[in-house]
């Protein structure tokens, strides 16, 4: 007997049996449902993790010839892309042009839903040509059902300029994007709490896998000294003290101390550390840090090992 008309092969689509009677669940029942489903997601994107290390792979590839990594995604998943690049300039210190996020509709579609965006392919085609896509540009394309024309129309016209591509999608794309991507990242979460709602289950599951791609990306690139991101923009009260807090724990200094080396450096954490372990000028630290890379463990050495803090009694 063939499927009833209604049941969409997309898994994204699919009704979760396990929560069929949430409409009459208790408050406390509705959130265990939920956290229960939530609980799913990290093993659905471990599943995947040769895929994400090989997208690791193509935006350093893409970084170190002069490209970008460029996301491109409607509604949930466009705005995950954007969150995702625009946080990318305070926590490392890189200029907002080297990741970028496309979103169908574009900037008012952060702020309020524009749903028929998703439909305008040649909008998507127009987007890469405005954001002048080349070939060493990796493009990776976000959609949860993996169907999205928006993204799928992206794609391909960054395909045409040369770019490399990739997609994030939480269900089995169409054959046309499994042949001609340079790597999929398939988080199956399965069936959504309310069904169809990609905001849950697999929007989860995709800011996972994007903060890995561009966390992992900066740490090969030397924006990491240890697990400490010495590359940080201090552009608030929180950021100067933990570049101080950095410094102060890097070179065994009071704050004092650590703010000069700061002020000194530009206001570049991770070459105050140089400085100041290596009793150099700034000049001098800036040809040192230039031969080891830009990592700060080749030009000084190992960090200092981690210090457990103790809560205040």
């Amino acid at each position: 007997m063939p499927a009833p008309e209604y049941l969409d092969p997309r898994l994204t689509e699919h009704r979760n049996p396990r929560t069929e009677r949430i409409d009459v669940a208790s408050p406390l029942e509705i959130v265990d449902l939920i956290n229960s489903e939530d609980a799913t997601v990290a093993a659905a994107v471990h599943r995947e993790r040769e895929a994400v290390a090989r997208a690791i792979e193509l935006t350093v590839a893409a970084f170190q010839g002069g490209g970008r990594l460029i996301y491109v995604g409607a509604g949930t998943s466009g705005r995950l892309g954007v969150l995702d690049a625009s946080e990318c300039p305070p926590t490392f210190g890189t200029p907002p042009e080297l990741v970028v996020g496309v979103i169908a509709g574009g900037l008012p579609a952060l702020v309020k839903s524009q749903e028929g965006a998703e439909d305008d392919v040649t909008a998507a085609a127009a987007a890469m040509d405005r954001e002048r896509v080349e070939p060493r540009d990796f493009v990776l394309g976000i959609a949860a059902s993996g169907t999205t024309p928006f993204v799928r129309a992206a794609l391909s016209r960054a395909q045409t300029l040369g770019a490399v591509t990739g997609l994030v999608s939480c269900s089995d794309p169409p054959q046309l994007l499994t042949g001609t991507c340079d790597v999929l990242i398939l988080p199956k979460v399965g069936p959504e709490v309310l069904t169809g709602s990609t905001r849950m289950k697999a929007a989860t599951a995709t800011k996972l896998v994007l903060n890995t791609i561009t966390t992992g990306a900066m740490i090969r690139m030397g924006r990491a000294y240890g697990n400490l991101m010495v590359d940080l923009m201090a552009w608030s009260d929180k950021l100067r003290d933990r570049s101080e807090r950095i410094v102060m724990e890097c070179c065994q200094v009071d704050r004092g101390a650590a703010r000069r080396a700061i002020e000194a450096a530009g206001g570049s954490a991770k070459l105050a550390i140089v400085m100041v372990k290596k009793g150099l000028a700034k000049a001098e630290a800036e040809r040192l840090l230039q031969q080891a890379g830009g990592f700060v463990r080749r030009a000084v050495g190992d960090p200092p090992p981690v210090t457990e803090a103790r809560g205040r009694r």
